[in-house]
């Protein structure tokens, strides 16, 4: 019974098993792997053209690998469209912000809050009375999660008035509305000042810590990376190129040289 429940605590929560992607002859992922644990913060890291982005899709089922695997909780997640993946527990947020600008910020987290309810149309054209009690609620944890990312003053504001920092929090936000286990980040220091990207890196820990959310975090801003992540797996044309700890992965010497730069400039 001990080392069936040590199995189980070791299994990873999601494992990326010799992953290839190749468009049109272009190899574009070859062969990639690594496990995230529970409660982990993963970095993955690479040069402009490492296969980080090609990678963050198949993970939200935006592409489908040419060969290999990727298990959520020991089962495969590569017969799930993109609009099912919500519901396993995959969230995820945008390199470019991709809210819904003309409607206010209740409503942009809202939508993502839909994801986990399992009302059906002809219950929601009734009105039924389970259906009011899931509105509801749904209300109630869209208000929390404002609440949490300190939205509430700007609830029932329009997102396309609003500074780019505070859309970002917004995506955030609709991203933990689906309440995931895992939460895909995509670049999301992109465009902040170093004060926003410092506060970002704050509370991405906080959301790990307080929320149970397992973060995998593609980031070209190293210093934030670097700063929150437990474990970093670097990319380059592909492959993987390094994996382990932060200061591990920035003082490997491959790393170095394809992406941090030599130790001599």
């Amino acid at each position: 019974m001990g080392q069936a429940q040590t199995a189980q605590a070791l299994s990873p929560l999601l494992a990326v098993c010799d992953v290839s992607v190749v468009f049109g002859g272009i190899v574009a992922l070859n062969g990639v792997s690594f496990d995230m644990q529970q409660g982990q913060i993963l970095g993955l890291i690479g040069p402009n053209g490492a296969g980080k982005t090609t990678l963050f899709n198949c993970l939200s089922r935006l592409y489908q690998p040419s060969k290999g695997d990727i298990r959520m909780e020991g089962a495969s997640i590569l017969k799930r469209p993109p609009h099912r993946i919500a519901e396993i527990g995959i969230g995820r947020t945008f390199q470019n912000v991709a809210l819904f600008s003309n409607l206010s910020v209740f409503d942009n987290v809202r939508i993502g809050a839909h994801a986990r309810t399992r009302s059906d149309i002809v219950s929601d054209a009734l009105r039924l009375p389970g259906i009011r009690r899931n509105e509801v609620a749904l209300n109630a944890r869209v208000q929390e999660i404002l609440n949490y990312l300190e939205l509430e003053d700007v609830a029932h504001t329009i997102v396309s008035g609003l500074p780019f920092g505070t859309q970002k929090r917004v995506e955030l936000a609709r991203a933990l509305a689906a309440e995931p286990k895992i939460l895909l980040l995509d670049e999301p220091a992109g465009g902040l000042n170093h004060e926003e990207v410092y506060a970002l890196g704050d509370l991405i820990r906080r959301i790990r810590n307080d929320r149970s959310v397992t973060v995998l975090l593609v980031e070209h801003h190293m210093g934030l990376v670097m700063s929150i992540a437990d474990h970093v797996v670097a990319l380059n044309f592909g492959r993987k190129l390094a994996e382990g700890t932060p200061a591990a992965v920035q003082s490997d010497p491959d790393v170095i040289k394809a992406y941090l730069g030599s130790k001599d400039q």
